[in-house]
């Protein structure tokens, strides 16, 4: 079963109260995960808050909100790293609340990821409930906190913020709401360079929906079409089948069927952002339109189909202990292709394959640091809809053990992590 197949729903509000279970269950794994962390950091002499807001990427946002663009710094070996690399929509917010309320920019970067946590933790929800019902939705958010480095769901950092509006998005994709899913891409190009992953999404929902703007669903054409072929007991074609206002099923089609002015809005604004901030950044460098790819550069990022980092992993089994991190990275790698294949074959909506097979390609593909690839996979959160679907199918009790058990394993880990290499 593909989205084609997908049973036909009426868009409707992602309710506070139907959210309430998987929201308090977010605070309770993300609390279990400052309090591990504020205790090892404790242990070390270190502070828990400076290593959430005023660490790596936290100080090149914070300054941008202070100062502007315009900072580099000059590497000993010729690189440049220059803070147009960061996109503009978290400074931005953090110049906002640091202007309305008494808050430093460190602050306001704190409050800003905690606020998107928990509205991307609802908007994972919504798309789970909607997909796959309530229960696996409350377990596609627990499954999400509980990533071994969802500590930086917690940071200064711009992954929040991100999965936050590409969440909502794809949930405003899925329910027909298309000029707001094409804003909400927009606002993500704004935030991180995968906020491609978004737009491709929305255009691909676009694209498909177009293409069978006149076809009808199985359930629609069984119980709400009215044939309009002659009654001669030959088969009946798609094209000859159009909903009937005489029946639910008919008027439930009638009304989620999109006009085109709001998908093509929607396929014109997804884009702006982050065209936007490349062709600015590229004028500010007076290098063209390809000037962000030159910053990108300075900080040895780029995209080359996976052969650095296929690379990196082959030098980890040049010896010994470092083969078996190899042998980890290699496991990990084939359980990300996996999940993906798993999403796949499941049926997933199409503007969920294409966002999560985007982020999972520009993740594994890029030439970025090795160890911030488990950040830049955050985002991609339907890959976590498989073992979400099985945990909601595990009875309460039992689903419970295995969430604590994991919740306790991540917590530790993330406290030890940031304590030592931390996400760069």
């Amino acid at each position: 079963m593909t989205d084609l197949q997908t049973r036909v729903r009426l868009p409707g509000p992602a309710s506070p109260r139907r959210a309430a279970p998987a929201l308090l269950g977010y605070a309770a794994v993300r609390a279990l995960g400052l309090l591990a962390l504020a205790l090892w950091s404790a242990a070390r002499d270190k502070s828990a808050y400076t290593l959430l807001t005023a660490r790596w990427d936290s100080l090149w946002y914070s300054r941008v909100a202070e100062r502007g663009y315009g900072y580099e710094i000059r590497l000993p070996n010729g690189d440049v790293h220059a803070d147009l690399a960061f996109f503009p929509l978290l400074p931005w917010l953090e110049r906002l609340l640091h202007a309305v309320a008494p808050l430093s920019y460190a602050d306001a970067g704190f409050v800003v990821a905690l606020v998107a946590s928990f509205a991307a933790a609802w908007g994972i929800f919504a798309v789970a409930d909607h997909v796959y019902g309530r229960r696996a939705g409350v377990c596609a958010v627990l499954v999400w906190a509980v990533l071994p480095v969802g500590i930086v769901q917690s940071m200064a950092y711009s992954e929040s913020l991100f999965t936050a509006l590409a969440a909502w998005s794809l949930y405003a994709v899925l329910t027909g709401r298309w000029v707001t899913a094409g804003v909400l891409a927009s606002l993500s190009g704004l935030t991180r360079p995968v906020g491609l992953a978004v737009v491709a999404a929305v255009w691909a929902a676009g694209a498909a929906s177009l293409l069978r703007e006149r076809a009808v669903t199985p359930e629609v054409s069984i119980a709400g079409t009215r044939s309009t072929a002659p009654a001669s007991g030959a088969h009946t074609p798609v094209h000859a089948l159009r909903p009937s206002a005489d029946t639910p099923a008919g008027r439930e089609a009638i009304a989620l069927r999109p006009g085109f002015a709001p998908r093509a809005l929607a396929l014109l604004l997804a884009p702006l952002g982050a065209a936007g901030y490349v062709l600015w950044v590229g004028h500010r460098t007076g290098r063209g339109p390809l000037g962000y790819l030159d910053v990108q550069a300075g900080w040895r990022n780029g995209f080359d189909g996976g052969y650095a980092f296929a690379r990196f992993v082959a030098d980890k089994f040049t010896s010994f202990p470092a083969a078996l991190a190899g042998l980890g990275l290699v496991v990990g790698v084939a359980l990300l292709l996996w999940l993906y294949a798993v999403c796949v074959r499941q049926g997933q909506p199409l503007p969920l394959l294409v966002y999560g097979g985007v982020v999972l390609a520009l993740a594994l593909c890029a030439s970025s640091y090795f160890g911030s690839k488990p950040r830049l996979l955050l985002p991609a959160f339907p890959l976590l809809l498989p073992p979400a679907v099985a945990l909601s199918r595990l009875r309460t009790g039992r689903a419970a053990l295995v969430v604590g058990c994991v919740a306790t394993a991540s917590a530790v880990y993330g406290a030890w992590w940031l304590n030592g290499s931390g996400p760069p």
